[in-house]
């Protein structure tokens, strides 16, 4: 060899070299990878490499197909993404069935828009098909951008609440409802859209900041006062409600109080005032009720008698202004404070929990049936007519004295001042709190006592409509659940919740809450869009015909036909031929004019689709979802499931939090500080919006905005990075051929691989928990800290010095090759586009022949790990920080330049003098200087001591170390021993 020309010294190094590239340029290169994906048909791919494996099913809550994706929907896909992905990864066979709720007002209030005027000539199969058309072109484009987030699914065969099948399986499920003796019809306060003219189940209603007119009006007893107290005997009495709606003030028909609590009758000039005693003090000042002294100052009021609210029971007040009694009665809903009258509190579990924080009323509250749950559970009570004297428009029907004809929220300023003119009003004000809006419009709703239809919560066998002579069912009307019946909805429902595993764990306390308090779930909707309501009415008396066989039938007519046919066929075409009433025999017929509320379509997808789709089945493993579905889909799942099969529909509920602006306020276009999930995949690649999504606990809201993602894009990068260093230096191994076993690699190599080893326990039993930021932060920080400030740090040199085959460079590259292929694996759920880039760049292997690693699964833990040999080593690097702080101490005073200018001298006692000297021949490289020596510290000294000098001898040209040997060699004269040695090796390679 001495006679041929020495090698070129440059060409010598191993440098990296790989098509993995540095810059990732996401948005170009995801769009190509979806075309991969598409033309392997990944998706078919991995069905059939599943096939046979133990299933999971994740369940998707269907979307409403009414508008593009927001972030909130792109967090709730992308995290629907990684539980399948990652269950995939684990073995199991988990297929995704995506699905769209494509029936509801949000639809057909766009086609409203959209239509316009001509609406009005519009049949209503002509109204349902611009409604279908635009759900169809919505969930089209829904498609398009769930599919360009990386999600894997049958999007070619989605379910749809609107396809034939669901429609009729929704149809189904109701007669199931019926046949259990569930449903019935009746009147009772529901909540109302005066704005979109229907009614509105909980989970439709949110509350918003809303200013009402509170007012104080004093209604006079017409009984006699001495049944109170024998001191009120001929005086002029009068109790004094308070309410923030006094336009429910015309259908009043009682005042409640509280059985237990303490009342005071006070002296007001010659009238006497009833309001509870603990209120008093509150509503004197409020009302400016107490006598003056000369100076002016506000004196206690003169009370005459106390007594508790029941010693007023069934007495009598009148009207405050119209010619009718007002009945007093008792009702433990009464509270003292805050939003205590029903039709502020309404029905809903907020109010139901809120603890009174003011000193706003009376005690004594105005009770309208027809306006309220409380007020029409106690007016049943008490025998009172269920009075709501608005119609669906929100206005006053023609019976009310003085305000007929005008919208109730309109007529509240005009009723303060007719009261304030009849002497009955003592005060008013403005009363900012949370009340109901529609979900859809935005706008206030109200409680108003309509015919709907109910699936009761708490008795099962009764009649469908109910039998008195309003058209109510006696039995029905409280929120209290029997605790000997064992076939109430709610009770089913509280057991089957506990179980059920809730992440996180505070969602089983308040799914249970929803329940306890829920009132029967209202069904019926006034509009077009939806599933009909599959009853009939007798066209000569009235009966309704809603029996499980018919409604069977009729399903069978919605599987060929669509729901349409309700539109589009009579009556008698709908029924099984020569049907007749069994109450008088006639055979002409009435439709049901309503639809199903949404929710119970939605609510039936557990049992349409997991039971009619090949591959699926009942229950599903989890459901995840946003906090708002408890009153949503969640619970109407739970409810069909358990008409069904008397279970829960699901295993696991999963809930994510809400997406908000980086100062945690809700996001919103109208507020400008929206992130639209487009911009940021035109922008940085729809990686990065999954990874933002694993980046944080999604139990908690997740706050997003340009910095936070920058952060996410710089995550992005030395993640990336690391690959791509593992990779470079992967160029010309071939696993097969170049690995070496696990007892032939440098203890270095052997410590990494069991790192790897540690981290993948770690991130599989994050993925089994759902934890995905566990899984980022555990990958991260092995990516950044493990290997790149750590392992691949130390073995650069070796990697790039020694000769290509050498067994130290081989042992690196075995390790380099399991880490990588690990870590595209467990990458794989997270950053789906990224980790397949990643795996189609591995060396050939018999373990990567598959085309993408989305159908491979985890890489196994190790089942012992070498815990002694990490201990070692987490002792070197710990003193291999104090070596680098003295390292960077003497660049600073310019003692050195680089690291590899240094001599180190390392001085311990005890065990770690131990453990240094047994690894002197390699500190040099842990350290990355030139030189290392190890003493000996004296008796008494603790800790480690290090001392930087220059590097003795020569830098050598070729690794940039310093020796004393540089120049040994006439061949290679300006090289160090190391690396003549290194270069003989080569040319022994190339001979």
């Amino acid at each position: 060899m001495s006679t041929e020309t020495p090698l070129d010294l440059k060409k010598t190094i191993n440098l990296p070299k790989t098509g993995f590239a540095q810059k990732a340029n996401l948005a170009q290169s995801e769009p190509a990878r979806l075309k991969k994906w598409s033309e392997l048909r990944l998706y078919e791919l991995l069905r059939q490499e599943r096939a046979g494996a133990k299933k999971f099913i994740l369940h998707d809550g269907p979307p409403y197909a009414n508008a593009d994706i927001h972030l909130g929907t792109a967090l709730n896909k992308i995290l629907k993404d990684f539980i399948v992905k990652s269950r995939s990864m684990m073995g199991y066979d988990a297929p995704y069935v995506p699905g769209y709720d494509c029936h509801g007002l949000p639809i057909e209030l766009y086609v409203d828009r959209k239509l316009g005027a001509k609406k009005a000539n519009m049949s209503p199969v002509s109204i349902r098909r611009a409604c279908r058309e635009h759900a169809a072109e919505a969930l089209k484009r829904q498609t398009r951008d769930f599919q360009r987030l990386g999600i894997l699914g049958e999007w070619e065969n989605p379910y749809l609440t609107m396809s034939n099948h669901y429609e009729a399986e929704t149809a189904r499920l109701f007669g199931r409802f019926v046949e259990r003796g569930y449903v019935y019809k009746g009147a009772r306060p529901v909540y109302w859209c005066i704005h979109d003219q229907t009614a509105l189940a909980e989970a439709e209603v949110e509350y918003h900041q809303h200013s009402s007119p509170s007012v104080y009006v004093k209604f006079p007893l017409t009984s006699d006062p001495a049944l109170i107290d024998p001191v009120l005997a001929g005086r002029k009495v009068f109790v004094l409600i308070w309410t923030t709606t006094p336009w429910t003030l015309p259908a009043n028909l009682g005042i409640a109080l509280h059985p237990d609590f303490e009342y005071s009758a006070f002296e007001h000039g010659d009238e006497v005032y009833i309001v509870a005693s603990e209120l008093l003090e509150a509503v004197v000042t409020k009302c400016d009720l107490g006598e003056r002294d000369s100076g002016g100052k506000c004196t206690e009021p003169r009370v005459l008698a106390r007594f508790r609210g029941a010693k007023l029971d069934r007495l009598q007040c009148w009207h405050a202004w119209l010619d009718r009694p007002s009945l007093l009665m008792v009702g433990e809903h009464v509270t003292l404070g805050g939003e205590a009258d029903a039709e502020t509190g309404l029905d809903v579990r907020e109010a139901r929990e809120k603890q009174a924080t003011s000193k706003a009323g009376t005690g004594c509250v105005h009770t309208a049936p027809g306006h309220g749950h409380d007020d029409f559970v106690i007016g049943k009570r008490y025998g009172l007519e269920i009075y709501c004297p608005v119609d669906n428009s929100g206005r006053f029907t023609p019976e009310v004295e003085h305000f007929a004809g005008e919208r109730v929220f309109e007529a509240n300023p005009r009723i303060v001042d007719f009261m304030r003119e009849r002497g009955v009003l003592l005060f008013t004000e403005n009363y900012e709190h949370r009340y109901p809006h529609c979900w859809r419009c935005k706008n206030p709703v109200i409680f108003r006592a309509t015919p709907q239809w109910f699936i009761s919560m708490d008795r099962a066998g009764g009649p469908v409509v109910e039998q008195d002579e309003d058209g109510r069912d006696r039995s029905n009307f409280t929120e209290n659940f029997s605790e000997g019946s064992e076939t109430s909805l709610r009770q089913a429902a509280l057991r089957e919740i506990q179980s059920v595993k809730w992440l996180p764990a505070w969602g089983e306390d308040r799914m249970r809450n929803m329940f306890k308090g829920r009132p029967d779930w209202c069904v019926s909707r006034q509009r077009i869009w939806g599933v009909s309501i599959p009853v009939f009415y007798c066209a000569q008396c009235n009966e309704a015909v809603a029996e499980p066989q018919i409604i069977d039938h009729v399903a069978d007519v919605f599987e060929r036909e669509s729901a349409d046919a309700w539109h589009t066929r009579a009556a008698s075409e709908l029924l099984p031929e020569g049907y007749k009433c069994r109450q008088c025999g006639a055979q002409e017929w009435i439709k049901e004019s309503d639809i199903l509320d949404v929710w119970f379509d939605s609510g039936a997808s557990s049992v349409a689709v997991l039971e009619n789709r090949e591959g699926l089945r009942w229950p599903a493993d989890v459901y995840i979802e946003g906090g708002d579905q408890f009153r949503g889909w969640f619970n109407s799942s739970l409810m069909v499931g358990l008409v069904v099969h008397d279970s829960a529909p699901y295993q696991t509920v999963l809930t994510h939090g809400w997406t908000v602006d980086a100062q945690g306020r809700a996001m919103h276009k109208s507020t400008g500080n929206a992130v639209p999930p487009d911009e940021v995949i035109k922008e940085s690649g729809a990686e990065i919006l999954r990874l933002w999504c694993a980046s944080s606990n999604y139990f908690d809201d997740m706050r997003c905005s340009v910095e936070i993602l920058q952060r996410v894009t710089d995550g992005y990068r030395k993640l990336r990075n690391t690959a791509r260093f593992a990779l470079g230096n992967l160029h010309a191994f071939e696993p097969t051929r170049d690995s070496l076993a696990e007892e032939e690699l440098l203890e270095i190599d052997r410590w990494a691989l069991a790192e790897l080893h540690v981290v993948t326990e770690k991130v599989r039993d994050a993925y089994e928990a759902y934890e995905f930021h566990t899984v980022y932060h555990a990958l991260y920080n092995f990516c950044t800290v493990t290997l790149s400030a750590r392992y691949f740090d130390i073995i650069k040199d070796r990697l790039y010095t020694f000769a290509p085959r050498n067994k130290g460079r081989r042992s690196a590259q075995t390790a380099l090759f399991r880490i990588v292929e690990a870590l595209a694996r467990m990458l794989a759920p997270i950053l789906a586009f990224t980790a397949d880039e990643i795996w189609e760049n591995l060396p050939p292997d018999a373990a990567t022949q598959l085309p993408s690693v989305h159908l491979m699964t985890f890489p196994a833990a190790k089942p012992e790990v070498d815990t002694q040999l990490l201990s070692c080593w987490e002792r070197l690097f710990e003193i291999r920080e104090d070596v680098l702080g003295a390292l960077e101490k003497s660049r600073i005073a310019k003692q050195i330049g680089s690291s590899l200018e240094a001599r180190v001298e390392v001085s311990a006692a005890g065990g770690d003098y131990e453990l240094l000297q047994r690894y002197s021949d390699q500190l040099r490289y842990l350290f990355i200087v030139s030189q290392v020596e190890v003493l000996k510290s004296e008796a008494g000294v603790s800790g480690v001591e290090v001392a930087i000098f220059p590097a003795a001898g020569q830098k050598c040209e070729r690794c940039w170390n310093y020796s004393t040997r540089v120049g040994e060699s006439s061949r290679y004269p300006n090289v160090c021993e190391r690396c003549v040695e290194a270069l003989e090796e080569i040319e022994g390679e190339v001979a």
